[in-house]
């Protein structure tokens, strides 16, 4: 295993022209150390997570003493924001420190967040906060034990600085890691001043650092379109499948890899309310749960036009119908994932005519009931269909009890028509239905704690939900719905 100053650096965005980034280096926090490692980031770069504590590295991963072979840049981007596009937006408080080459040659940048101004913070401080340093730290780990495509946190630093927002707040540094952090505004951005040979440049850069197999085909540009459709496709049927609203799907905060990207305001539904809206300064709801589905299309429609210049040598309406087709490709995608998924959740191992409809009358009794959605799928598990007693548990949670009598008369059918076992088929709902997730209640106990200086329920929650999918009996508690507080 290695150490910080053994690691290998190629740096490919920053060797791009000037106007893809700024040259800055990070502003250290002041009593930066490191609080927290994620052992399974570390690996990915062969890092021994020792190796990421102590003084040493807290001076390297802080900002205070250059990474070596590093080269640090503020990317620049535009983006739609609440629906407005802004000309002008960029890493306004994240610094790229490096990209660095694992030993099985995968790359991955390292963004410094909370790094301090860049030539992009226009009002801001460049700073985080404690508080959502902890949020994105625990959350971006849960969701890949989710298996949920995903920027990764590789550590996180409290210090002795004072931030101000609401209130005077502890500052934090996160270090987080991706193989790439171009987003949908990276594109926006060139296309809106016209400058169409820097957009190809970047599409160029995309395709041969991130989707090399697309090079030698036909179209690369209309294949780098489609990839990125499907991609977004499949992470937002996986959203909705967990119950994960992001909170704050702007075009700058949406990969062109198809990750998870920039935790703002976030939350995983409790009791299943479709309309649910996690961002408080979101008033029209513009981002509920319910409409991330068409706002990932909407975004993807703003990537497509910016990407116009580079779809048909004859632009205009020949460059938009080819952009239409290719995001005609969407809706079936994130369709397809979603109802796979939905039948796995449900534990059916076929997929027959019924079961979107099947699916669809329980998520609506769970509405009207205001039934957890973690734990009904969970427990819906040691359902056995030759024992009636098995559904007594399930059905006190609803409101409609007659309505979930016969919705459930339809499912023990729906599971005889293929024979399964009770016990293969709980283990297979087990493995895709998770037991814990990142409630906000309980990463609001682990922010308090650690305002006062005592990391150890964050240290067991990041344990705790690196295996979502094993009961954890010690752990029980923490698979319980909110507190009136909560």
């Amino acid at each position: 295993m290695k150490g910080l100053a053994d690691l290998t650096f190629d740096n490919s965005f920053a060797q791009l022209p000037a106007g893809f980034h700024s040259r800055v280096g990070p502003t250290p926090l002041a009593g930066a150390h490191v609080v927290s490692v994620s052992p399974g980031a570390a690996a990915l770069l062969d890092l021994a997570p020792d190796s990421l504590r102590g003084p040493t590295a807290a001076r390297m991963l802080g900002g205070r003493t250059p990474l070596p072979g590093g080269d640090p840049v503020a990317m620049c981007y535009a983006g739609h924001q609440f629906g407005q596009f802004v000309p002008q937006l960029g890493d306004g408080r994240a610094i790229i420190l490096g990209e660095v080459l694992s030993g099985q040659g995968a790359r991955w940048e390292l963004q410094l967040k909370g790094a301090g101004l860049t030539p992009y913070s226009r009002d801001g401080d460049g700073r985080a906060v404690l508080r959502s340093t902890i949020r994105e730290y625990l959350c971006s780990e849960a969701m890949h034990a989710l298996g949920i495509p995903t920027t990764r946190a590789l550590c996180m630093l409290g210090s002795a600085e004072e931030v101000y927002r609401e209130r005077i707040e502890p500052g934090a540094l996160l270090l987080r890691m991706a193989p790439s952090h171009v987003r949908f505004g990276s594109f926006e951005g060139f296309f809106y001043r016209q400058q169409y040979p820097q957009l190809r440049r970047l599409a160029d850069y995309v395709i041969d650092h991130d989707y090399p197999v697309l090079r030698d085909q036909a179209d690369p540009y209309a294949a780098l379109l489609v990839e990125v459709v499907q991609r977004t496709a499949r992470l937002i049927a996986h959203w909705q499948l967990v119950g994960f609203a992001h909170g704050v799907m702007n075009t700058d905060n949406m990969s062109i890899l198809g990750l998870t990207l920039d935790y703002g305001p976030f939350g995983f539904m409790e009791s299943y309310d479709p309309g649910y809206v996690c961002n408080h300064s979101d008033h029209r709801g513009r981002y509920a749960f319910d409409r991330q589905p068409s706002i990932g299309l909407w975004n993807l429609t703003c990537l497509a036009q910016a990407m116009l210049p580079l779809l048909h040598p004859e632009g205009g309406d020949a460059a938009a119908e080819c952009a239409r087709e290719l995001l005609a490709g969407y809706e079936p995608e994130l369709r397809r994932t979603f109802e796979r998924g939905m039948r796995a959740k449900l534990g059916l191992r076929e997929a027959h005519r019924g079961d979107p409809a099947l699916a669809g009358r329980l998520l609506e009794l769970m509405e009207g009931g205001a039934v957890d959605y973690t734990n009904l799928f969970r427990d819906l598990a040691w359902f056995r269909p030759a024992d009636p007693t098995s559904f007594v548990p399930l059905r006190d949670r609803f409101t409609d009890r007659a309505g979930f009598d016969a919705w459930a008369a339809d499912y023990r059918d729906r599971l005889r028509l293929e024979r399964s076992g009770d016990a293969a088929r709980g283990e297979a709902m087990r493995a895709v239905n998770p037991r814990y997730v990142l409630r906000n209640y309980l990463a609001q106990r682990a922010i308090e704690d650690a305002e006062r200086g005592d990391y150890s329920e964050l240290e067991r929650l990041l344990a705790l939900l690196s295996r979502p999918f094993d009961e954890q009996p010690a752990m029980a508690a923490y698979a319980e719905e909110p507190p009136a507080w909560g």
